[in-house]
């Protein structure tokens, strides 16, 4: 896959960008980077183009120390983002766990800018409630001393406990990305997103998963988000993967690939009036 490294603010960014047409940008989670698409990118590619960056701090993209991790911030940085890489037309986005705070609140904040939206194992409701690691991040200096104490084999023990189907050479591989940076930038983000800052913008996002298709993934056996909120997103296209952990697009990226290969296509089809596949209907998938 191609890549480039591009000025967005302060930040000086890794961005996977292969393909012509119909954008589309991924938006991965913590503690990954865009290598968690890269199963999925290639049989994406097709359709469109595919974007995926390393978030501010994570892979090979660094960030100041000032990086505003508010949601206004994080939309403001998806908005230089998609303006520095030229794009000028909707585009479909598709977000994973602490992606979907960057995505969604750039949704809700450039509604106009959204053709579409895929939903992976993540949060925007207020009345969510921390997961252990996430509250021990949250404090100061126990933060600092649960990532100084982080080894290898506790990394992987608690990647499988997210994610039992992950392989080791995955974990591995996301291991070796997580720089003292990113550790830095785990706590610091953690420690700004309150979900009560979700407040007001929850509601704001359901108008939009209203008025765009949207669709929601699921890995069903996820130990920090539980299944209940794959419902809560706006829209009854909500699909349940029996067996699968946290890191979905990891565990089943030829599964995802193909739900989001017929869901775009379908709302391709549906906002020109072509004929087209249909997106795929809610079901708890066994994979």
């Amino acid at each position: 896959m191609r890549t480039k490294r591009i000025q967005v603010g302060n930040c000086n960014v890794h961005v996977v960008d292969e393909g012509t047409g119909t954008p589309t940008l991924f938006l991965h989670g913590n503690p990954d980077s865009s290598e968690i698409w890269q199963d999925i990118l290639p049989l994406l590619v097709p359709l469109g183009r595919c974007i995926a960056p390393d978030l501010p701090g994570f892979g090979r993209s660094d960030a100041p120390d000032d990086f505003d991790c508010s949601l206004d911030g994080m939309a403001a940085f998806v908005e230089g983002l998609v303006t520095a890489l030229g794009v000028h037309e909707p585009l479909n986005l598709v977000v994973h766990d602490i992606g979907g705070p960057y995505g969604l609140a750039w949704a809700v904040r450039y509604p106009h800018k959204v053709r579409s939206m895929t939903i992976m194992n993540t949060v925007f409701f207020p009345d969510y409630r921390w997961h252990r690691m996430g509250r021990l991040w949250r404090m100061p200096v126990v933060g600092e001393l649960v990532q100084a104490l982080t080894t290898r084999r506790g990394f992987v023990r608690e990647l499988r406990r997210g994610s039992r189907r992950l392989t080791d050479a995955r974990i591995h591989r996301t291991y070796d990305l997580v720089t003292a940076a990113t550790k830095r930038m785990v706590l610091r983000w953690y420690r700004a997103t309150d979900p009560r800052n979700f407040a007001g913008w929850e509601e704001r996002l359901l108008e939009l998963a209203a008025r765009v298709p949207t669709l929601v993934l699921w890995g069903e056996h996820d130990p920090y988000i539980p299944a209940r909120y794959a419902e809560r997103f706006g829209t009854t296209n909500v699909e349940l993967f029996a067996g699968i952990g946290h890191w979905l697009p990891a565990e089943a990226p030829k599964e995802v690939a193909d739900r989001l290969l017929r869901f775009l296509h379908g709302a391709a089809a549906a906002e020109t009036g072509a004929p087209g596949l249909s997106a795929p209907a809610p079901t708890t998938a066994s994979t």
